[in-house]
């Protein structure tokens, strides 16, 4: 038997960490805008006889091996922490081999890391028949990567990777909510671009300075998330009516609020990319995720696309074709034979 899972990455269009416990509940109405893109994460697993657990990262060119379970639960470092962290919270009897593998550029800030934990969950949920529901493997999953990180983590990224799709979810003191946002998928498509830095970023370091610095009271942080939950609301009705042109304006408005809370967002590059592409017919730009490298996003005329991609090629930058994933995590179950048989 050989389980297989799929799950894909996100971008984020508004309201991208007020996700994390507790900012959400200082800002009445918070929610995050975001979509599911194309760049899949995936996890297999191939139950073995006998109690040797290997793992293989195909991203990161990575292998450990551990005779037991008892072995992987005893070392306090592991090559590979985050699969090494699922294993401990299943805990599967016996033996087995586990290979994940993200299309996603380390560090890019569309989320690889909690979609591959979602891809990995739902695969050993199958695997052990746990029976937990997705919402849960959510949490579960959340709470993996936190201890992973060892700074909280916000739960939007994980939702996309759940479900697909353009995605709101509303945050309150009734807790965590998410709803589909109708909207035309290869209409957004047409009016986005994905570009690569090249240089990775550490989002929950940067989420965790920006929420500390809420929590200790920081009236500017305050004021400036509380305009980040304004423009994510608009956001996420701009974005039903298919209002391009205001989604456009609420873009640029929320990377000046972000820029406010934490300055190291942005970097050399990412400025020239924002001019260029704008000279070129970009719209809007947005760095995903937490920023200081990663990924920007671009809200572009259709008709601009070729200039405003050669305007980051020339830059420097790696243009990611993407489109909406209408699907979010996927498992299968096959036998062993007919998997050796398929690759």
């Amino acid at each position: 038997m050989k389980i297989f899972s799929q799950a894909p990455c996100r971008v984020d269009l508004a309201g991208a960490t007020l996700d994390i416990w507790p900012l959400y509940l200082f800002h009445e109405g918070a929610v995050t805008v975001n979509f599911a893109v194309d760049r899949y994460t995936s996890a297999s697993i191939e139950p073995r006889p006998g109690s040797r657990i290997t793992i293989r990262s195909i991203d990161l060119d990575r292998e450990c091996s551990y005779a037991s379970l008892g072995d992987l639960l005893k070392e306090t470092k592991h090559a590979l922490p985050l699969a090494a962290e699922i294993i401990r919270f299943f805990r599967p009897a016996s033996g087995f081999h586990l290979e994940t593998g993200s299309e996603a550029p380390a560090g890019a800030g569309i989320c690889g890391s909690s979609a591959l934990i979602i891809a990995a969950t739902s695969a050993f949920n199958r695997w052990l028949g746990c029976g937990y529901s997705l919402e849960k493997l959510r949490e579960i999953s959340q709470n993996i990567e936190a201890r992973v990180i060892r700074v909280p983590t916000g739960c939007q990224d994980y939702y996309p990777a759940m479900y697909g799709g353009v995605s709101a979810i509303e945050l309150d003191c009734s807790g965590v909510h998410h709803s589909h946002i109708a909207v035309d998928p290869e209409d957004l498509e047409r009016r986005v671009v994905l570009a690569y830095t090249g240089a990775p970023r550490n989002s929950g370091i940067n989420n965790w300075e920006v929420t500390k610095a809420h929590i200790d009271g920081s009236r500017a942080v305050h004021r400036n998330f509380a305009a980040i939950t304004a423009i994510a609301i608009a956001m996420r009705k701009a974005i039903e009516r298919a209002d391009w042109n205001e989604a456009a304006r609420l873009l640029r408005e929320e990377w000046t609020h972000r820029r406010r809370n934490a300055p190291g967002i942005s970097t050399p590059l990412i400025d020239r990319l924002a001019t260029s592409t704008r000279r070129a017919g970009a719209v809007a730009a947005k760095v995903c995720g937490a920023g200081g490298g990663g990924c920007v996003l671009f809200l572009i005329e259709p008709e601009a696309r070729t200039r405003v991609e050669k305007a980051i090629e020339a830059e420097g930058a790696t243009v990611l074709p993407i489109r909406v994933a209408r699907r979010g995590v996927r498992v299968q179950v096959k036998s062993a034979a007919l998997a050796r048989a398929a690759s």
